[in-house]
């Protein structure tokens, strides 16, 4: 008897999530924005204060929070940085943690942290009805899993002090994601809680808001050469992650395996290098002013 199809857990979605990261330049690329990007970007922040105040909505494993700490503190030097953390993933925050003890020279700053969803944040900052102020606020790739993507927006955007700035990462609307997302859905199942989101739905929300924004645009590629090798455990993990469905390649039915791994073949999708099948994980990374 085959097992019954499945959403991932959140332990299931770590290993999933890091099959995903080993075999994509997205943190590559990431890393390229804010070495390229990010000091213009965050050297008006504060406006002189002796404090800058960071959110981090959905911050992972912190390795793009602690890289852009390190750029605020090269152009704000002596300012203390208050950081808080919002990430309801438990080891994803302990993985964080740990970062944060092998990283020298973060002195100056502080580090608040709450264990829970952007949208448990939300209700608890409501409820005590005293809303705090942030100079930046970044949403790293985190927008797939809240449920009113608009007022999740508005609410951090509210967040913003005078001349603050709010960071959007998310998967561009041109992206292979995209076209699997609007072109392939029906290939894709029901076991898979996330939203399809890309930048094209971020800036008609931004739109909505009449508020100023700009979009950067970064390429960036995923192997997903093993998704298509019988029985091989990375290119499972990798199917678990694609699909935001546990042991897909075990418990999918044939027919819609074999849809699926078509659909990914797209050349909307992605492109073969070097024998590799590379699908299009291009990035946008959005700066809205407050």
């Amino acid at each position: 008897m085959i097992p019954t199809m499945r959403s991932l857990t959140a332990e299931e979605y770590v290993q999933a999530f890091k099959s995903f990261l080993d075999h994509s330049t997205e943190h590559q690329c990431m890393e390229q924005f804010i070495n390229k990007e990010m000091p213009q970007i965050l050297a008006s922040l504060g406006n002189g204060k002796s404090t800058i105040n960071v959110l981090g909505v959905g911050s992972g494993t912190g390795e793009q929070d602690l890289k852009m700490i390190k750029i605020m503190q090269a152009q704000h030097p002596g300012v203390l940085i208050n950081n808080e953390v919002i990430e309801p993933n438990p080891q994803h925050a302990a993985s964080y943690k740990a970062l944060i003890n092998k990283s020298p020279d973060l002195q100056n700053v502080s580090f608040i942290w709450h264990q829970i969803t952007s949208t448990e944040y939300e209700q608890q900052v409501k409820e005590k009805n005293a809303p705090k102020k942030f100079d930046f606020i970044h949403m790293i790739q985190m927008l797939y899993r809240v449920d009113d993507i608009t007022n999740t927006i508005k609410f951090f955007h509210n967040c913003l002090d005078q001349n603050g700035k709010l960071l959007i990462i998310i998967l561009s609307g041109s992206s292979g994601w995209a076209s699997i997302w609007k072109k392939y859905r029906h290939c894709l199942p029901l076991t898979d809680s996330g939203h399809y989101i890309t930048s094209d739905d971020i800036k008609d929300i931004l739109d909505g808001m009449e508020v100023e924004y700009q979009v950067y645009d970064f390429p960036s590629g995923w192997d997903i050469t093993k998704c298509f090798i019988e029985g091989d455990t990375t290119g499972g993990h990798m199917m678990d992650f694609l699909t935001g469905t546990k042991n897909f390649m075990g418990t999918a039915p044939l027919d819609l395996k074999k849809r699926l791994q078509e659909a990914l073949c797209q050349p909307e999708c992605s492109h073969k290098k070097d024998g590799s099948i590379i699908f299009s994980n291009d990035m946008s990374m959005i700066v809205v002013k407050s």
